[in-house]
């Protein structure tokens, strides 16, 4: 019996905690364990960096190179805009619906409770835990590559496949994903923003070095191709571009933070916003300098050059071990909606976090989920291409439509004033880059056919 009213208190302390009203009744296990609100805006900054910040920046310089200096730097900087103003739209919104009593956890709460319970359940709450998931496998199908990039520069007769090395990447986050809640996640996303920085410099650093080098390859700024190819491949850089700042757990970041919440998030994308324009800058400009159009879909293989590396192996070891450390952090922040969701189902809220009845569906479904990534991830080297498409249908509408939808509806803007129609036109604009994402990521899949097959060594 006591506890029973042990339990109790800690559920009661939770929700003051949380900021929210609802009784523990009504409280789930993935609201109390998984999203606990004791995080400052610094944390917040460093999950922000985490969940947008990545080695998809290698392919900047390939983006240009389908789009020329010009429309390709502005279409950084305007996606850059676009995406704070998104984002701290959710948060404004978040902290309206939070001053009223009625503090959202996730994005699915969210759309519940603005837009309807239907779009909260067959609309916003599948396609999160898609592209979250994807998100997932796809960082551990780039860390089996990239741990095969560092054996084949000291081995290039080397006979490991890539699922060994995809299967070696994925034992690291099913140990980090046993970490209790997002907000334990900080000190690792610390340290994927030092990270980020770190191989961003990198980067930078070897592409100016290339590009004055007695080696350095002819610099040609042109677009190569025929009419066609050139608006395809505008289309599929317009694409990369706008993908790399997708997020889809800004709800869930907004949650760790310890109420007040009031001007936090804003902060924390600030934090963000810093990394994201030193480091996609540096890289773009940097890499497409040196390479021009022969920018490869990623930079690193520009670095290796036609017979030998262009860069000592070393430095090409220093910035693939950077990558792999970084991807794990990576892994483990879009596991969290996952994990919630585990946590929701399985979890007994009445009872400690810690006790064995909560701990063993713990340790079994996050391991499992994590295994299950790694087998998909071995079986399908090709996930990217498949990634590129839902990330066209799936990140583009969560995290620059709907922003926009749920602050209209939610302070009911005026059609007559510039809010009203700012918003509309980003959600029209980003309904577009929705289309054109699709088509090109179907062309680039199509081109990709033939080299389809199931734990293909790629």
């Amino acid at each position: 019996m006591g506890t029973v009213v042990a339990n109790s208190v800690e559920l009661s302390s939770a929700n003051k905690e949380n900021s929210i009203v609802q009784s523990p009744e009504e409280l789930d296990a993935g609201a109390l364990f998984v999203l606990k609100s004791r995080g400052s805006w610094l944390h917040c900054g460093y999950h922000l960096t985490t969940s947008i910040v990545g080695p998809v920046i290698f392919s900047f310089p390939f983006a240009l190179s389908l789009l020329g200096w010009v429309p390709g730097l502005l279409i950084i900087a305007l996606q850059a805009m676009v995406t704070f103003y998104s984002y701290n739209l959710l948060s404004v919104v978040l902290e309206h619906h939070a001053q009223f009593g009625k503090r959202q956890l996730r994005f699915r709460d969210m759309a519940r409770d603005i837009l309807g319970p239907k779009w909260g359940k067959f609309f916003v709450g599948p396609l999160q835990f898609a592209i979250c998931y994807g998100a997932v496998i796809a960082c551990i199908l780039l860390g089996g590559q990239s741990l095969k990039f560092i054996y084949l520069l000291y081995n290039e007769s080397g006979k490991m496949q890539l699922y060994q090395f995809i299967t070696i990447f994925g034992a690291v986050p099913l140990f980090l994903a046993q970490m209790p809640s997002f907000h334990s996640l900080r000190h690792i996303n610390l340290a994927s923003l030092l990270l980020v920085l770190a191989y961003s410099a990198c980067i930078t650093t070897g592409s100016i070095h290339i590009g004055n080098s007695r080696n350095a390859p002819r610099k040609d700024y042109s677009i190569k191709g025929s009419e066609e190819n050139r608006i395809l491949g505008a289309i599929n850089g317009i694409s990369i571009i706008a993908t790399t700042y997708g997020c889809g757990i800004i709800p869930e970041i907004q949650a760790t933070i310890a109420p007040p919440v009031k001007g936090k998030m804003l902060k924390g994308l600030c934090i963000c916003f810093g990394v994201i324009l030193s480091t996609y800058f540096s890289v773009a400009i940097s890499g497409y300098w040196a390479f021009g159009n022969q920018s490869k879909p990623t930079i690193l293989y520009n670095f290796m050059g036609e017979d030998r590396p262009l860069l000592p192996i070393w430095f090409l070891l220093v910035i693939n071990i950077f990558t792999l450390m970084q991807l794990v952090a990576v892994t483990v922040i879009y596991l969290q909606p996952t994990n919630e969701i585990f946590e929701k189902w399985f979890a007994n809220p009445k009872m400690d976090q810690f006790s064995a009845r909560n701990v063993m569906p713990r340790l079994f479904f996050r391991s499992l989920t994590v295994i299950f990534a790694t087998l998909i991830a071995a079986m399908l080297p090709f996930f990217g291409d498949i990634m590129a498409l839902f990330g066209a249908f799936g990140i583009i509408p969560l995290d620059f439509i709907l922003p926009m939808v749920l602050y209209n509806v939610t302070f009911k803007t005026s059609k007559k004033g510039i809010i009203f129609w700012a918003n509309t036109l980003i959600a029209v604009a980003s309904s577009t880059i929705v289309v054109m994402g699709a088509v090109a990521s179907v062309r680039q899949i199509i081109l990709d056919a033939k080299t389809y097959s199931l734990f293909a060594n790629m």
